[in-house]
């Protein structure tokens, strides 16, 4: 049986007051999509609205690229993809063995307190699958609540981009939260590596990574679980 993975992208592409634009990260998508789409996974993407998933332009900067992100400028079908996202609100869990949150900053506004993201989330845990988010997505886990009511993350092993990370891209005042902060004070066992150095960690069911270069560690992951 092929296995299906959902993928859930931002919608948001305000960079807080600045009048810059944000939304995913181009590396954070396409690593974990080429590992999926090469291992015979079926890749369906959704954002909350929908459509056109709105690219962070400062991850299209040379400094940025990846092998993988050259594949997506070459790839029709994954900018297609792209291009029509279906509607976060139409999706379900039972149609899917996994789920993965690719980052950028996008996620802090619309997918840390989006309910159908929420529900989303709570469903495949209580269903026995996997959920993994790599980054600032790590944030799409903050809301989500067990069974017993008490935070998913609370006593977990969890990471995300970190709040030195953070200062370094200068954004620690612009953004609406964060992602360690926010993690650990929901009882999250928040761990790191150094700053952009790659690290992605497994507990139970969730799955997260810490940054950019930890994408395709937490696909990896994910691949993983889904085959074990």
């Amino acid at each position: 049986m092929t296995k299906k993975i959902l993928m859930v992208l931002t919608s948001h592409d305000e960079l807080g007051n600045t009048g810059k634009k944000t939304g995913f990260w181009v590396e954070e998508f396409a690593a974990p999509y080429y590992a999926f789409i090469d291992a015979g996974v079926e890749v369906t993407l959704a954002t909350p609205k929908g459509g056109q998933a709105p690219i962070d332009p400062t991850s299209t900067l040379t400094d940025f690229q990846t092998a993988a992100t050259d594949r997506y400028d070459a790839d029709a079908t994954a900018q297609a993809k792209i291009a029509t996202t279906v509607l976060l609100s139409s999706v379900n869990e039972s149609d899917f063995d996994g789920v993965f949150y690719p980052g950028g900053h996008g996620p802090l506004w619309d997918l840390t307190d989006n309910t159908d993201s929420i529900a989303l989330i709570e469903n495949f845990l209580n269903a026995g699958k996997a959920v993994a988010t790599v980054c600032h997505a790590s944030a799409a886990l903050l809301n989500v609540k067990q069974a017993s009511g008490d935070f998913a993350v609370k006593g977990k092993a969890v990471t995300g981009f970190t709040n030195s990370e953070e200062e370094a891209v200068q954004l620690t005042e612009i953004v609406p939260f964060l992602v360690e902060d926010e993690l650990i004070k929901r009882g999250g066992e928040y761990q790191k590596a150094e700053d952009w150095h790659a690290f992605a960690i497994q507990d139970g069911l969730i799955i997260t990574g810490q940054n950019p270069a930890s994408s395709a560690l937490a696909a990896e992951k994910l691949l993983a679980h889904l085959s074990a």
